[in-house]
């Protein structure tokens, strides 16, 4: 599924154009993101939670030359669905 499946299936259970679908789920993906980026954690209940993690400096190899090569530390985004959603 893609952005447009969304609006198509939004717009037609609101009974609103595409071009309205689209505005307010592009709203509601931009406030996703503005969150995300400040550190905040999102849950939707019934869906999921987004977090932002950190994750740890370590060692890598390059596998070229089989160097170490320092991994800086980072932060990146989990999510973790919701009871109504969980397949495993």
């Amino acid at each position: 599924m893609v952005k447009a499946d969304l609006v198509n299936k939004a717009a037609r259970a609101a009974g609103v154009t595409k071009t309205q679908a689209a505005i307010a789920i592009e709203a509601l993906f931009d406030s996703i993101k503005d969150s995300l980026l400040r550190g905040e954690r999102i849950e939707l209940r019934g869906f999921g939670v987004f977090e932002v993690k950190a994750k740890k400096t370590g060692i890598g190899r390059n596998p070229k030359t089989g160097d170490e090569m320092p991994i800086p530390a980072g932060k990146a985004i989990r999510f973790k669905p919701g009871k109504e959603i969980r397949i495993l």
